[in-house]
């Protein structure tokens, strides 16, 4: 089975999260730089996408707390519209609201150093996971019920 990729799209980093192959489990990955107001590292991101054999992609959709789209949200859509342009992938979306949140919680109580909990990039990779957690769980929870209405 192919892996499903996750990407947390920041002013100064990209973090990213994979799927097992069984598509239940995501994991951080990396987290990948980029300078504020600069392109995406294009090439990284293919050069993943390729190593994992990556047939789908999630990205982290910034909603404020509103729900309303403001220009940060139209530039991760405008992200999302370049990656599946190069790719060829599908990009699904996933609110990641509270997905930092998570993710400090999850990366403070992993029982790291100090040092090594505060690594932003370190957290940017675990939220990227949360939002793909949260993508795997909605996509199962959705095939019970759609096997569920076929009976």
């Amino acid at each position: 089975m192919s892996r499903i990729i996750a990407l947390d799209y920041g002013e100064r980093r990209i973090g990213v999260a994979l799927s097992d192959p069984t598509r239940t489990i995501a994991s951080p990955l990396t987290t990948l730089q980029r300078r504020a107001g600069k392109r995406p590292p294009w090439p990284e991101i293919g050069a993943l996408i390729a190593e994992q054999e990556v047939t789908e992609a999630v990205i982290g959709l910034p909603l404020p707390l509103s729900g309303f789209e403001n220009e940060w949200v139209a530039e991760v859509r405008a992200f999302g519209a370049e990656l599946e342009r190069r790719t060829g992938l599908p990009v699904h979306w996933m609110d990641e609201r509270m997905s930092s949140v998570q993710a400090e919680r999850a990366v403070r109580g992993s029982g790291l150093r100090k040092g090594q909990r505060e690594e932003k990039g370190r957290v940017d990779a675990a939220a990227a996971a949360v939002i793909l957690t949260t993508y795997l769980a909605l996509r199962r929870n959705q095939q019970i019920n759609e096997a569920g209405a076929e009976e």
